[in-house]
């Protein structure tokens, strides 16, 4: 039950990072609620409120390319003029958010540093392979250094890091985390590339829909396999690949394979963007849209 008497704010794209800042000035109990860009469904919604009739898979079109940030759906935008919006957020977030509020003497760095984890969206990282790539671009830079820049990141609400989950041992591993952007329309703005690299963006948006729902989100490790997502709420687990076609046999033994070796009972799901039910052994096949327009049902 809500109390009254409780502090309320709203931390959100931008405003995120004020969260802890406000947490030591409020007195008292306080409630924090967490806004993020807009869902699909959201943004279909929009588009319906507003008269647009448009296909579903057309609307997710858009979506993989503008992300979700509500402006660009109040107003009829060009393709240009939406990147430009999107990546003077980018850079009045770096600019403000991170650059000023810590102090960061070397703005061109983070900049370096903050593009590396945008172009590897959804994919491990390790300290030393970013040194080394630095390197390689003639700049230094320390693992400690390269932490306090994640966390201005995660604390400007740009960057999410996401650590891999021993689903052997149940236990938690210090290295080789994924880095998920908040929006993956800031990707397309300042790369270009999220068709190229669908797989890596579509596993982005499920990602951030995970989280959107409540889900406490790991990235899992059987052995030499990957399982994209393990996802846990209170006392419900799910286990989930996400990939753009399978249309390979390849591609399917090895979405579906890493999910039949986990040894629980868990829900588990492959998601893409094929329409053909997949389902096999027990693992539900969801095309993505149907995923991000309904309820998962465990």
């Amino acid at each position: 039950m809500l109390d009254i008497n409780a502090d309320i704010y709203i931390t959100g794209s931008n405003a995120y990072l004020l969260s802890g800042e406000l947490a030591t000035y409020l007195a008292g109990r306080y409630i924090e609620i967490r806004l993020y860009p807009f869902s699909f469904a959201e943004v279909l919604a929009m588009e319906k409120h507003q008269g647009n009739i448009v296909s579903i898979r057309d609307s997710f079109r858009t979506y993989v390319k503008r992300g979700g940030f509500p402006f660009l759906y109040n107003y009829s935008f060009s393709d240009a003029d939406a990147m430009l919006y999107l990546t003077d957020i980018f850079n009045s977030t770096i600019l403000k958010d991170i650059v000023q509020r810590n102090r960061v003497r070397d703005a061109a760095l983070l900049r370096m540093l903050i593009l590396y984890f945008i172009a590897n969206t959804a994919n491990t990282f390790s300290a030393n392979s970013i040194i080394k790539y630095l390197k390689n671009q003639k700049r230094s830079i320390s693992t400690e250094t390269i932490y306090n820049y994640i966390e201005y990141c995660r604390s400007a609400c740009l960057l999410h890091l996401v650590k891999r989950n021993d689903l052997a041992g149940k236990s938690l591993l210090a290295t080789q985390e994924k880095i998920y952007l908040v929006d993956h329309g800031i990707r397309e703005a300042l790369l270009g590339t999220n068709e190229t690299h669908i797989n890596l963006v579509l596993e982005n948006i499920v990602y951030m829909e995970l989280i959107r729902r409540g889900y406490e989100v790991t990235v899992g490790k059987l052995k030499t396999l990957e399982v994209d997502f393990c996802a846990q709420k209170g006392t419900e687990t799910l286990y989930i690949q996400v990939c753009y076609l399978l249309a390979t046999d390849e591609t399917i033994n090895r979405e579906f394979g890493a999910l039949a070796l986990i040894p629980d009972n868990y829900p588990k799901y492959v998601f893409s963007m094929d329409e053909f039910d997949f389902s096999r052994n027990g693992i539900i096949h969801k095309n993505i849209c149907d995923f991000l327009l309904e309820t998962l049902s465990t």
